[in-house]
């Protein structure tokens, strides 16, 4: 959107106040909050801002930073006050000497689809982001809205209906929202544990579709916030029940459009540049992990008997698989993807998708092997030395092993690059450290009275 567009927007939107928005390397939206009288200023100079103090940026001696608008971005956030309306741009983070920061997510995907865009291809992504309503616990302290016991707003179950069920009405709340912010909402429905929810939106390039699920995640937190709820997508917030993750379905287009992974006379209509991201993922799925899956909590979540994956494989039908691929319907080429199943919203979207794009760039670049499919296998039913036997290996079964995954994978290191890759560890080891530190609920429970 070039600028006399966009200031004539804000004005029409009686927009009073601009967030300008960019994500620290563990995914958490920042802002700075300019009026309107500057924007006209920020849009052709950026606006300065130190970035000592913010997860993954600079030194003290090297704390300046330049915010540059992505003005095709703007969107007004439609819980704020019509008297005091804001609206949001995401921007692109500079250092002084005029180049692109290379801590910066967003700039971290952003050069990775160059090297797409180089062949003529498009990269797809359409998440599946999972999320829980919780009810408030009476207190005024933001920090125990979900109090440590968190309790479901609903009693709904998977695809439940009810003609006059507040939860509904929330849902329904929350998609004209995000419609409003330029989403375009597909689904929307209860998932199966009780409070769970989804919404989906229509799949787009990996870099708008990673600003749609920041868009998502704090519009959804905002509007929950307005009916005296908590969202949280928090993996598993709730022991012995489903928990949230963020299915990413997947494809390459060329530059007229065209689906690159569909192939008529394939068995399960794909190409050979689908089979190679297929394989490619597969390959690296262990070091995937620590960036799609990047909490302590992300592994409490992968576990058998949720419908979360645990092995690494593939398959047409079968949902234990770590990658799926949803069933051709005639007529639907266009559509044919593959889903990837391991990530959560916990996980900043940039990096996400960087990590997935790496992993896929390999498999297709170097015919990396592609094991056979596990249709018609349940994995969770099979011993473990039956799965040895057909080589299934496991995803890691915590943080600190997919971060030592990721510690060895040269591909995906080389696709963050070394300032987000040592700041995104740094970040993620000393969450493993408190965590380990820290006496939980079962530790107490199991050995208070009986050692």
């Amino acid at each position: 959107m070039d600028k006399k567009l966009l200031l004539t927007r804000v004005k029409e939107d009686n927009v009073k106040f601009i967030s300008l928005q960019f994500t620290d390397v563990t995914g958490a939206v920042k802002s700075v909050d300019i009026p309107l009288t500057r924007l006209e200023e920020a849009i052709d100079a950026g606006i300065w801002f130190d970035g000592s103090s913010v997860e993954g940026f600079s030194r003290i001696q090297e704390s300046d930073m330049r915010l540059i608008l992505d003005t095709d971005t703007y969107a007004v956030l439609p819980w704020t006050l019509p008297t005091l309306r804001r609206a949001r741009i995401f921007c692109d983070i500079y250092q002084p000497d005029g180049k692109p920061f290379p801590g910066d997510p967003r700039g971290t995907l952003k050069r990775m689809l160059t090297k797409v865009a180089e062949r003529g291809w498009t990269y797809n992504v359409g998440p599946e982001p999972e999320f829980f309503l919780f009810k408030r616990n009476g207190r005024d302290d933001a920090h125990s809205a979900a109090s440590i016991h968190p309790v479901p707003h609903d009693v709904g179950g998977y695809f439940d209906f009810s003609a006059n069920d507040e939860a509904v009405t929330v849902r329904t709340e929350l998609m004209d929202a995000l419609a409003s912010m330029g989403l375009e909402m597909e689904t929307g429905h209860h998932e199966v544990a009780l409070g769970q929810h989804e919404i989906d939106f229509r799949f787009d390039d990996a870099l708008r579709t990673a600003d749609n699920v920041l868009t998502l995640k704090y519009t959804i937190k905002a509007i929950a916030a307005q009916h005296d709820l908590t969202a949280s997508f928090m993996p598993k917030p709730i022991f012995g029940i489903n928990g949230s993750g963020m299915h990413c379905h997947q494809s390459f287009c060329d530059a007229e459009g065209r689906n690159l992974f569909y192939d008529a006379n394939d068995e399960y209509h794909l190409s050979p540049i689908a089979y190679g991201l297929i394989a490619g993922q597969l390959a690296h799925a262990c070091g995937i992990s620590a960036v799609v899956a990047p909490t302590v909590n992300s592994y409490k979540r992968l576990v058998p008997g949720y419908e979360a994956p645990v092995y690494i494989g593939w398959a047409q039908i079968n949902r234990s698989a770590l990658i799926r691929i949803p069933r051709y319907t005639p007529g639907s080429e266009q559509a044919t993807r593959a889903e990837l199943r391991c990530p959560d919203s916990s996980s900043n979207p940039y990096l996400a998708f960087t990590a997935m794009l790496a992993a896929a760039l390999d498999g297709i670049d170097n015919n990396l092997p592609l094991p056979e499919p596990l249709n018609n296998v349940n994995v969770y039913h099979l011993t473990a030395e039956e799965r040895a036997e057909k080589k299934i290996a496991s995803l890691p079964g915590s943080l600190s092993e997919a971060l030592r995954e990721l510690e060895r994978d040269n591909v995906l290191k080389d696709a963050l690059g070394p300032v987000v890759y040592d700041a995104f560890t740094r970040a993620k080891w000393a969450e493993v450290e408190e965590s380990r530190m820290r006496v939980t609920d079962w530790e107490v429970e199991k050995y208070l009275e009986v050692v």
